[in-house]
């Protein structure tokens, strides 16, 4: 068997550095048709490295040819099938300029919109890469509202603004763990005016309560009754909008904590 393995592996070897070498020679060819055909396909068994190259050597070739359509259209879809986002992006916006009348334009439009949307990066980063891809998706979404491609592409902004309320969330709640309390009131109050309809918005107002919470609790005496009723208000609040909220045994000590200050003012 190890005998069986050994020779299995030169096997594979050796059909490697063959086919490597006679893709090489294709590479130096000057016979373009021959180039063409290798390339789609090299394409069409997912070797889109392969192919790219391929293809990036012929297209001046088949400029202003019948043929240039097809290959600019591949050729940027290898590059999205190498994650190399930006360079695709860069081609389909190249081939909608060169072939508005393309029977493929509204697959194109999207598909450059949609490598934007894959370069945007984690909530964390500049989101600057995001801001750019919700602006083409929704160029995209205009001009074609009613394409097949449509319901993809408002999914993908959906995502990324939820990626932009979760980066001004975690703004918003990084106030509160370094307890600069008022800023992350402020913070938080600024976070819900922007996103109202945020799926952080029940963890934003708890966040706020605990600020409030802090500020209150540790308040002078002058000060103390006024807050800790504010806290009843944003209590009932929350309450209001979110009964079963997860942070409910939390909101019910504290304000038990609350009620017992309050007593202690009276």
């Amino acid at each position: 068997m190890k005998y069986q393995a050994i020779i299995g592996l030169i096997f594979n070897l050796i059909t490697l550095f063959t086919s490597c070498s006679e893709y090489q020679k294709l590479l130096n060819s000057d016979d373009i048709s021959e180039k063409y055909k290798q390339a789609e396909k090299y394409y069409n068994n997912g070797e889109y490295r392969q192919a790219n190259r391929l293809f990036e050597q012929i297209i001046p070739k088949y400029r202003g040819r019948p043929q240039a359509q097809r290959i600019i259209f591949f050729f940027a879809e290898t590059y999205m099938q190498t994650k190399r986002y930006s360079l695709a992006a860069y081609q389909y916006e190249n081939f909608v300029k060169s072939y508005p009348d393309s029977e493929r334009i509204q697959e194109a439009s999207f598909k450059a919109a949609k490598n934007y949307y894959f370069q945007s990066p984690t909530y964390s980063l500049d989101q600057e890469d995001t801001y750019t891809a919700i602006e083409k998706l929704q160029v995209f979404i205009n001009l074609y509202p009613n394409s097949e491609f449509t319901p993809e592409a408002n999914q993908m902004i959906s995502e990324l603004q939820e990626k932009l309320e979760k980066k001004d969330f975690e703004i918003a709640k990084q106030y509160y763990t370094i307890r600069d309390y008022k800023a992350s009131i402020k913070a938080n109050d600024n976070f819900i005016a922007s996103f109202p309809g945020t799926k952080f918005r029940e963890e934003s107002l708890y966040t706020k309560f605990l600020s409030l919470y802090q500020i209150g609790i540790n308040s002078i005496y002058s000060k103390k009754e006024q807050r800790l009723k504010e806290l009843q208000k944003e209590y009932d609040l929350i309450l209001k909008y979110y009964p079963e909220t997860p942070f409910l045994e939390d909101l019910n000590r504290k304000m038990n904590n609350v009620n017992s200050e309050l007593k202690k003012l009276i």
